[in-house]
């Protein structure tokens, strides 16, 4: 006791109770409740860092719908498979290649989130069990939406705070709203960016290092890099 009071000298004197306490605890013990407080906060980011981090490594969106992955990778796909993609925002999402490509290209805008969360909906919504129902739901709102979640999605207060009443009792269309706004925003803002994307005209036209070829309005035939002309009735 005598070494600890020349290393604390503010505690000098201590009632008996505080001073067993401290013989038993040391100083760590006597932290005031705002470094508990600190420590909990320390604690809740530790877990959604190692939530985010979780999910990075778990490929993308497939955790959330292991369903719409895909081993196919974007030089393993056809011309024509990849031009079908520009009928329509929805023709590209019936194709899990056309999913896993525009994925990628929202990663190098940092929005992946969006698809990850929609993907999530769409596998949430084929959910049966309440009890699956429930912790899918809670899995959803804890990654993407609630305030500084590993992969908050942009969604507006109102609907926001929504879903959060809806956790005690989550039904299937709990999600639907937002979702809806996350589907609009990728169609109408980050779709017709991924069209004009090197990403996908890589996939169009063959855009790239020893593979350029450049598609002139003709007829008949489609120049190549050396401005040789060859027949191809069907280019256009």
């Amino acid at each position: 006791m005598e070494t600890l009071l020349l290393l604390f000298p503010q505690f000098s004197y201590m009632p008996p109770k505080e001073e067993a306490y401290f013989k038993m605890f040391g100083p760590v013990g006597l932290q005031t409740p705002k470094m508990k407080d600190d420590s909990s906060r320390q604690k809740d980011k530790e877990r959604k860092s190692r939530l985010s981090l979780f999910l990075t490594k778990s490929g993308s969106h497939e955790n959330v719908s292991p369903s719409k992955k895909t081993a196919t990778t974007p030089s393993n796909i056809s011309t024509e498979a990849a031009l079908q993609w520009s009928d329509s925002f929805e023709e590209l999402l019936k194709h899990s290649d056309g999913v896993e490509t525009f994925s990628q290209f929202l990663r190098t805008e940092f929005s992946e989130e969006n698809i990850e969360f929609w993907l999530a909906c769409e596998e949430y919504k084929t959910t049966d069990s309440e009890t699956k129902l429930l912790s899918k739901a809670k899995y959803i709102y804890t990654i993407f939406i609630e305030s500084d979640a590993p992969k908050e999605i942009n969604i507006d207060y109102h609907t926001k705070t929504a879903i959060q009443n809806n956790m005690a009792k989550p039904t299937k269309s709990c999600f639907e709203a937002a979702q809806i706004k996350v589907y609009s925003l990728m169609k109408k803002d980050s779709y017709p960016r991924f069209l004009q994307s090197d990403i996908y005209l890589r996939l169009t036209r063959r855009k790239g290092p020893g593979a350029t070829m450049f598609r002139r309005r003709s007829r008949s035939c489609v120049f190549n890099d050396r401005g040789e002309a060859t027949t191809e009735p069907s280019a256009w």
